[in-house]
Parts: C-alpha cells; sequence; structure tokens
C-alpha cells in the first residue's frame, strides 16, 4: 500500500509541475494592457493570446471597425516584456493595414485611422518569441 501510495504522488509531482509550467494565464497580462491605451482612448475589448507553447503560429480575432474613428491595439505580456509578440491588422480582404514591427523595430502598440466600416482581424504571431503567452486590449477615439 505504501509503494503504491508513492507511485501515485511521483506521478502526480511529475506530471502536476509539467502542466504548471506549460499553462499560459493570459489573463494577468491583458489587465496590464487595458491601462496602457494611451490618452483619449477609450476600452473596447480585450484579447488573449494564447500560442500554446509554441505550437500555434497565430492567433487571430475579427472586430467591426466603423469609418472615421481611430483605433489602437496595444500589446502586453506576464512578464513585461513583449519581445518576438508582433500584432498585423488586415482588412476584411485580407491586406495588410498596420503591424508593430516597421523596419526591423519592434512597437508595442499600433494606432490605425479607419476609412471604411467592415470587419478587421487583428493577428498576433510569434517572431523568435521566447513567451507565447500574453493579452492585448483594443480601444477607439473619434
Amino acid at each position: 500500500m505504501k509503494i503504491l501510495t508513492y507511485i501515485i504522488l511521483v506521478v502526480a509531482f511529475v506530471f502536476g509541475g509539467q502542466t504548471a509550467q506549460a499553462q499560459c494565464t493570459p489573463t494577468e497580462s491583458v489587465k496590464t494592457c487595458i491601462p496602457k491605451l494611451a490618452g483619449g482612448f477609450h476600452f473596447l475589448k480585450s484579447y488573449e493570446i494564447n500560442g500554446r507553447g509554441g505550437r500555434l503560429d497565430k492567433v487571430e480575432y475579427s472586430y467591426p471597425f466603423a469609418k472615421g474613428t481611430q483605433y489602437m491595439v496595444n500589446l502586453c505580456s506576464a512578464d513585461g516584456e513583449h519581445k518576438g509578440l508582433v500584432v498585423t491588422l488586415y482588412d476584411a480582404a485580407r491586406k495588410q493595414l498596420a503591424t508593430s514591427v516597421v523596419n526591423g523595430q519592434q512597437y508595442s502598440a499600433i494606432v490605425f485611422n479607419c476609412q471604411a466600416t467592415g470587419i478587421y482581424y487583428i493577428t498576433y504571431t510569434f517572431d523568435n518569441s521566447t513567451s507565447y503567452c500574453g493579452g492585448s486590449a483594443l480601444g477607439f477615439k473619434r
């Protein structure tokens, strides 16, 4: 009986520890992103970014944007860094409109002036990322 209890404890420790390390909790990142929206921007929606430890190439969401409105999408991660985490905005025809990497320089947010009402796609990718877990906030101003 003692041997069986010992085996159960070892299995629980080994598998329990691995699960906890591989777990992504983007909710904490989202909480830090919302207050980082630039002045004048009103919070619309938050997004959890979970690349599941590198198994996903991208995480994508869609949102309806309105003509004449300026939108901001920012990036955050639990460790305070967003290295390798890239946000890109596409229109309904999948034409790239904005990205957080410009001339090799990585930025923590993009701002977009909407010229046509419609569905837009917000895509998060991982470029040499050390973390596949983060959050993002979408804000607007008119």
